[in-house]
């Protein structure tokens, strides 16, 4: 998706996609991290963000998967809150095809960094970080829910795939500076490690912005296999992409390197140059 600041907007533009997913005859679709609003105004938030039980786009997303009988992975929205500070809430869902919120998930590692001498984030001024991973269990398959900068973590996936995650989703607006680096090598990698899809949806392009600067996005949303090949890269234009799972393919990958289960207790000691290992 290319979302704007203008959830409304955003929201006509998600159903459409919603729409063309399931006439292609797809059980779930997902959608990138901020779908209701890409924006770096806090004043511009504070206007049109609204709490879980008031969002437009939940509401909206909800009634469209029910019509369409299509489960949902809403990447995340950003919310209101009853923070102390003020802050938001960067919220994944995964809806179900009656329109029930199956699953939610607050992202819990913030992007605070300067990835340029121009280009400087810091989520956690806006944003309240979660406290609990998660892993939710559907007819199509055991869903470990992570948002964008979670994507640097590899014992996060780690735990969720030993908690029996088969797909991993990764929702993201990565920056083009780390995105041309590393979104694809983390992705692949995270896969591999795990033996898991990865479901990648990106948000991508310059986002039109009525207040404040416009962010630009990486785009090149991917679907991975649990061997690490690249089933869809959805390059730099906003559209669907239809990719087909076999989750058997997640049981072969795990048998030929069972590394996911071999983990062991280990201490980390400093070097001794005149020590002798018996």
């Amino acid at each position: 998706m290319n979302s704007s600041d203008e959830p409304a907007r955003n929201l006509a533009a998600a159903r459409s996609y919603l729409q063309q997913a399931a006439a292609a005859g797809a059980q779930i679709a997902l959608t990138p991290e901020v779908t209701n609003c890409v924006s770096a105004s806090r004043a511009h938030q504070e206007q049109v963000l609204q709490c879980e039980q008031e969002d437009i786009t939940l509401a909206g997303l909800r009634e469209e998967a029910r019509t369409l009988g299509l489960w949902v992975l809403i990447g995340s929205l950003a919310l209101k809150t009853r923070d102390t500070e003020g802050r938001f809430a960067n919220r994944s869902f995964l809806i179900d095809p009656t329109g029930e919120i199956r699953a939610r998930y607050d992202k819990i590692h913030m992007f605070d960094v300067q990835v340029s001498p121009t280009e400087t984030y810091r989520e956690s001024s806006g944003f309240r970080p979660g406290e609990a991973a998660v892993v939710v269990e559907t007819p199509l398959a055991n869903f470990g829910l992570s948002v964008c900068y979670d994507l640097r973590f590899p014992y996060f996936y780690r735990a969720l795939a030993q908690a029996g995650a088969e797909i991993l989703t990764i929702p993201a607006a990565f920056s083009p500076v780390t995105g041309a680096a590393h979104w694809e090598i983390l992705l692949r990698a995270r896969a591999i490690e795990t033996g898991c899809f990865v479901l990648a949806p990106a948000q991508t392009g310059r986002h039109s912005a009525r207040e404040g600067r416009a962010r630009n996005t990486y785009g090149h949303g991917m679907v991975v296999a649990p061997w690490g090949e690249v089933l869809l890269d959805m390059g730099t234009d906003p559209g669907v992409g239809l990719v087909q799972l076999d989750l058997a393919d997640v049981i072969t990958a795990r048998d030929r390197v069972p590394s996911l289960f071999h983990d062991r207790p280990f201490s980390i000691a400093g070097g001794d140059a005149s020590g002798e290992q018996s």
